[in-house]
């Protein structure tokens, strides 16, 4: 699976994108933030606020409870502001 991270969120992974193999049990954009905070320092603090970082799954915007399953891609994002 594609991961794509943007603006502050990118920053703090420290990269753009990256694709990973999924551990079985990882079934919903919650349970992949959780996974990817286990993952080290820097995926923790990108995610240490996780009710604000918002997601996409396959360029739809997603609730964290929504199935992963399937998807090519997850995005996250911080939460935009327009005028």
């Amino acid at each position: 699976m594609k991961l794509v991270y943007f603006a502050w969120v990118r920053e703090r992974v420290g990269k753009a994108e990256e694709s990973v193999e999924l551990p079985p049990g990882v079934a919903t954009v919650s349970d992949l933030v959780g996974w990817l905070i286990g993952r080290g320092e820097e995926y923790a603090y990108a995610f240490e606020n996780a009710g604000v970082v918002r997601a996409a799954i396959d360029r739809v915007h997603a609730k964290p409870d929504a199935p992963i399953a399937g998807a090519s891609e997850v995005a996250f994002f911080p939460p935009m502001t327009g005028g």
